[in-house]
């Protein structure tokens, strides 16, 4: 079982920000941005390609709700996505607050935030998702 699938059964603690019987979101512990959301579907999979035609839309369409709770929370000019990752074998999608595309360096220096700053980011997103 991947990191990722004990992160959205919850034997391992997130900072949950969307979630359904299909899908889950959460922050990114090493966030490139205030905001910076992983999308995962609870099944496990590995490459996103590897997933069928039907799941990988409603994939899309869960994080397009995400990226607008995002947007909600942390009002910014678009919500980038990106799929890449090869440190976890579990499919995911990035969604960041970017105003530039500079914002969405993998290579900067990532954030430092509390466990309070986390909270809030997250429950400020999950109320956004919730509505």
């Amino acid at each position: 079982m991947s990191i990722f699938s004990k992160i959205a059964a919850g034997e391992i603690p997130s900072y949950k920000c969307a979630e359904n019987e299909k899908f889950y979101a959460f922050l990114d512990i090493n966030p490139v941005a205030k905001g910076h959301t992983l999308v995962i579907p609870r099944r496990e999979v590995d490459y996103i390609f590897d997933m069928e035609d039907d799941e990988i839309a409603e994939f899309q369409v869960f994080a397009k709700k995400v990226a607008k709770a995002l947007r909600a929370a942390f009002p910014c000019k678009k919500v980038a996505e990106v799929v890449l990752g090869l440190e976890v074998p579990h499919a995911h999608i990035h969604l960041i607050p970017m105003n530039t595309e500079a914002d969405v360096d993998f290579r900067k220096e990532k954030l430092t935030l509390t466990q309070e700053e986390f909270k809030e980011i997250a429950d400020k997103i999950y109320k956004e998702f919730s509505k």
